[in-house]
């Protein structure tokens, strides 16, 4: 059986892994990061987008809150092209609890957030939407940050000093030999083999996962899973982030990204973590719960809804899981019985760069390597492969560079073939297989209006031309690609976008003859 070796094996592929890549490539160390899916398969690719000052927490978890606003201050530095710095509020309305209102900017200046007061006039010239029985309003340093870009730039720049990234590989388990692993078992997901990596190290960093990963080495780790659904609008709502001003509760964050919003959240306890999916009931609550905040809420158009997994570590109580403090742990399982393992879970998408430092800290101590952390200095590079995330960005590439043919693939962002050709070569060059799927992690591709309607077929169809798949491999990937958005459109087949879902069958279970 194949066996690679390598200094350090970070297992999980989110916003942390790839960190963690990023910085202990930095400091010399080798490492291989396997991911079971894609790049930010987890929570990392399932949530609002909000680069947090730590005002949300400054009531519950002031631990927490200062952590954010110390890394939300280094990452608007380190990583601007991967920060929109909308600012945010925090509002309150008639009925809200006049006492949290009245404790909130003592609080933020307890722990060091910046917050000014506005009057409710104040607020409302600033973000017309806001409800006119606004009671209270503050202005913190919220902003919006790009999951996808920000995992993508820290992978790309690990991958350039070394890293190697192994997409679809699931660990299966571990061979342990007294107090060490070993090696560790891992699948290709793509081609059915199984192989071996020796590693000095392991570091499970597969979030909600992470009780899963460490059970196979035959270590507990307490993993609460809560389930947050979130929707996003057809257009932008706000400039702001909007924060409700009350104890953490469902519906009481707007964030925007790009030329939408996205409105959450929920938290929801659940068993599986194989069946992650908005509910309608869910759906209902958020929107009745934000028109209170923001009334046009109740009538706008949302073109999807989704829902990641928080990893909260805590004992499996009952009660609120908002309760639960979003701080990270890092766990040294040296204690457990095994020198060359280590966990890091929980936290926030924050709180990262933060995570993979006190992690690889960690690791290098016990590797006898003596480099400091650099990414805590060093900017965060802007890479070719994590460019087309952004929104907005290809429709004023496309129109500036004015090539009559360089024609539309996906005509809601406006994603021409140039840009679906640099990211299959950046995929290619990740040794991965360019799909649907991962072209459109990669992009805008399928996130629009149409969620896939006309843009799926379009770039199937280019990618059948181009010989990346061939015939019966386009009309599965295809399927596959649908169904995926249809997940998330189900919950939400209201209005227009119940229009546009007859029309997605229409054309494609007719058409096609596909079952999505």
């Amino acid at each position: 059986m194949l066996t690679l070796e390598t200094q350090v094996l970070i297992i999980g592929g989110g916003a942390t892994g790839t960190g963690l890549a990023r910085d202990l490539v930095l400091r010399g160390v080798e490492c291989i990061l396997a991911e079971k899916n894609d790049i930010n398969a987890g929570a990392s690719g399932a949530n609002h987008g909000l680069l947090h000052s730590g005002a949300r927490y400054v009531s519950s978890d002031q631990g927490s809150a200062a952590e954010c606003r110390e890394e939300a201050k280094l990452l608007k530095q380190l990583a601007p092209h991967c920060i929109e710095d909308t600012g945010g509020l925090f509002v309150a309305v008639a009925g809200d609890d006049e006492k949290y209102v009245a404790d909130f900017p003592n609080l933020c200046s307890q722990c060091k957030i910046p917050v000014k007061e506005l009057t409710v006039r104040e607020a409302r010239e600033l973000e017309p939407p806001l409800s006119e029985k606004l009671i209270a309003a503050y202005m913190v340093e919220d902003a919006s940050i790009d999951p996808f870009k920000l995992s993508v730039e820290n992978i790309s720049q690990a991958q350039d000093l070394g890293c190697r990234l192994l997409r679809f590989t699931k660990v299966v388990g571990f061979e342990k030999n007294k107090n060490r692993i070993r090696v560790t078992r891992l699948l290709d997901k793509v081609t059915g083999q199984e192989f071996l990596i020796a590693a000095d190290q392991v570091v499970n960093a597969s979030g909600a996962w992470a009780g899963i990963i460490a059970d196979l080495a035959g270590i507990t780790v307490d993993i609460l899973y809560s389930q947050g659904s979130l929707l996003i609008t057809h257009n932008r709502i706000t400039q702001r982030v909007v924060n409700r001003l009350r104890p953490s509760a469902n519906a009481d964050i707007l964030v925007p990204g790009g030329t939408v919003s996205i409105l959450g959240t929920t938290s929801v306890r659940i068993d599986n973590l194989y069946d992650i999916h908005p509910t309608v009931k869910e759906v209902d609550s958020i929107v009745s719960e934000a028109a209170a905040m923001i009334p046009i809420l109740e009538t706008s158009r949302y073109i999807r809804a989704y829902a990641g997994v928080r990893p909260l570590v805590g004992s499996q109580s009952s009660g609120d899981d908002r309760s639960v403090s979003r701080g990270f742990a890092l766990l040294d399982h040296a204690a457990d019985g095994l020198e060359n393992f280590a966990t890091i879970t929980g936290g926030k998408l924050t709180t990262y760069r933060l995570m993979a430092e006190k992690t690889a800290d960690l690791v290098c101590q016990r590797l006898g390597v003596s480099k400091h952390c650099l990414t805590r200095t060093d900017p965060l590079p802007e890479s070719q492969p994590a460019k087309w995330t952004q929104p907005g960005l290809a429709p004023r590439l496309w129109l500036k560079q004015n090539d009559p043919q360089d024609i539309l693939l996906c005509e809601c962002e406006m994603v021409p073939r140039s840009a679906v050709d640099a990211i299959i070569t950046a995929i290619h060059d990740q040794s991965g297989q360019p799909d649907l799927k991962a072209i459109g992690l990669r992009s805008r591709i399928g996130k629009g209006a149409c969620q896939g309607t006309f843009c799926g077929v379009r770039v199937a169809a280019y990618l059948f031309d181009r010989g990346e798949l061939d015939s019966n491999q386009c009309l599965k990937n295809l399927g596959e690609f649908l169904s995926h958005r249809w997940k998330g459109q189900h919950p939400i087949l209201w209005d227009r976008q119940l229009v546009q879902a007859e029309l997605m069958e229409a054309m494609h279970c007719g058409f096609f003859g596909l079952e999505l």
